[in-house]
């Protein structure tokens, strides 16, 4: 009977150090979180502040808060847009940009002056501001978007749900193009 003890002991103990082992320490686990928050995700990068008001369904609304990452350095690059700057605002647009080099070309002048606009004329409108940034680094961000054309997806909402309804917004000075215009810009971008 007391060999049966001993085995049963010696047995309990053996699983006993096993699951211990298998249970990470303390010190392990504040490692494993730095190399989680090292892996990139496509959702970093959305950095660059900017504030613009836009024209929905012909209305001048905002001004939106952009939240915006460069993709490529051609210049393209994706905003996602908010109404406010609140932790738990809701996404309600997102812009498109792409280097006119790139649309001129791509994209025929009916749609152009309909879906795009110029961001040379947006900045120079006045009512693009660069947010968080040193002057000298907003007017370099804002030197490089005036290269630039956007096109903006608003999204709509009935209450807190979104509806499966979209528009395509505009910028507030947008100016159609003449063939003329438009076929100038393409060759001197």
């Amino acid at each position: 009977m007391q060999r049966i003890i001993i085995v049963l002991c010696l047995v309990l103990s053996f699983c006993l150090l096993a699951v211990l082992i298998g249970i990470p320490t303390h010190n392990e686990i504040p490692a494993r979180a730095e190399e989680v928050t090292k892996t990139a995700s496509p959702a970093e990068g959305y950095n660059v502040h900017v504030l613009a008001p836009h024209l929905v369904d012909g209305k001048q609304m905002g001004p939106y808060h952009h939240y915006c990452k460069v993709m490529a350095s051609d210049p393209q690059i994706v905003c996602l847009i908010y109404e406010s700057t609140e932790p738990n605002a809701v996404l309600s647009q997102v812009e498109w940009i792409y280097a006119q080099k790139m649309t001129r070309d791509a994209v025929p002048l009916k749609e152009w002056n309909k879906n795009w606009h110029d961001h040379a004329v947006e900045i120079a409108g006045g009512r693009v501001q660069v947010l968080d940034l040193p002057p000298d680094k907003a007017k370099e961000v804002a030197d490089t978007v005036a290269t630039t054309d956007g096109m903006i997806y608003h999204f709509y909402f009935d209450g807190k749900l979104p509806n499966g309804k979209t528009s395509i917004a505009q910028a507030v000075g947008h100016k159609a193009l003449s063939e003329a215009e438009y076929k100038a810009s393409a060759t001197a971008k």
